[in-house]
């Protein structure tokens, strides 16, 4: 088109029909050339045309340390984190506002605190954080065991069909698209999620998430592709439509308590 002098109006993908086997696109999805990914590749190309531009990172406002701590002693805290709030500083001016960021207000501590997981900036619900070193090293030890009991609700789009079941696809980054995941049967990382259906209401339906493995994006792209739901997150700009909050949260996290031993179990109701 450029060789021959054809005037460029738009560049952009529309997905029509079946997912790819990979995943990460939904059928009827438009997915626009954007400035934070396409303009750097191709910038002769979209020279002056629109393209979307680059998401801006907006967090919830706060006052004082901005956190909803649902449970606190002098080993642990639990948070409510809500929907796009990161869970950790990231890259870029601007992005330094985090749930890390605002329990270090919080906490004053040498060694400490420090978050034990994390959830996507899109996902609200609950996060567990060490305020000392050695509680963070037990939790972690309880993570990479799968001592760590995690249940999400999301509102998926579309009927799923069964009652409950178990996911089994290995997931890796997509380099040349990230950060999306995609399943790579030989490549990927094993990943696993148990599920069952709790509501269905028109072409929409309320499903429980209980990851097994805590891969990125691990949910969505189990949600999303057709050898798992194939019904994507109701808001998921990745791997679905867009549009509206991402309808996943964190709802219960059972755990041993690094310093009484004891098992804990704390509960968030999904604010949708």
């Amino acid at each position: 088109a450029c060789a021959t002098g054809l005037r460029r109006v738009a560049m952009a993908e529309f997905w029509w029909g079946a997912p790819p086997a990979t995943g990460g696109r939904a059928s009827g999805a438009f997915y626009p050339a954007c400035e934070e990914k396409c303009r750097p590749l191709l910038p002769f190309m979209l020279d002056g045309i629109d393209v979307a531009a680059e998401r801006r990172f907006e967090p919830p406002p706060f006052d004082g340390d901005g956190l909803d701590v649902v449970y606190e002693d002098e080993r642990i805290a639990v948070i409510d984190k809500p929907s796009g709030l990161l869970s950790v500083p990231g890259r870029g001016q601007g992005r330094e506002d985090s749930v890390l960021a605002r329990l270090r207000e919080r906490y004053a501590s040498a060694s400490g605190p420090l978050l034990v997981h994390r959830l996507d900036l899109d996902t609200s619900g609950l996060l567990v954080a060490a305020l000392d070193a050695d509680a963070h090293r037990t939790l972690q030890r309880c993570f990479a065991e799968r001592e760590v009991d995690k249940r999400y609700v999301a509102i998926v789009d579309g009927r799923v069909g069964g009652e409950s079941g178990t996911i089994e696809l290995a997931l890796r980054l997509d380099p040349y698209d990230r950060p999306r995941r995609i399943h790579d049967p030989a490549s990927g990382r094993a990943a696993v999620t148990r599920w069952r259906v709790l509501e269905r209401a028109g072409d929409r339906t309320r499903v429980e998430l209980q990851p097994l493995t805590g891969r990125t994006h691990q949910l969505r792209v189990h949600a999303s592709h057709p050898l798992g739901l194939a019904a994507p997150v109701v808001g998921d700009r990745l791997y679905g439509r867009g549009g509206g909050r991402l309808l996943l949260h964190a709802r219960a996290l059972s755990f041993v308590h690094p310093g009484s031993g004891r098992r804990v179990e704390f509960e968030s109701r999904e604010p949708f």
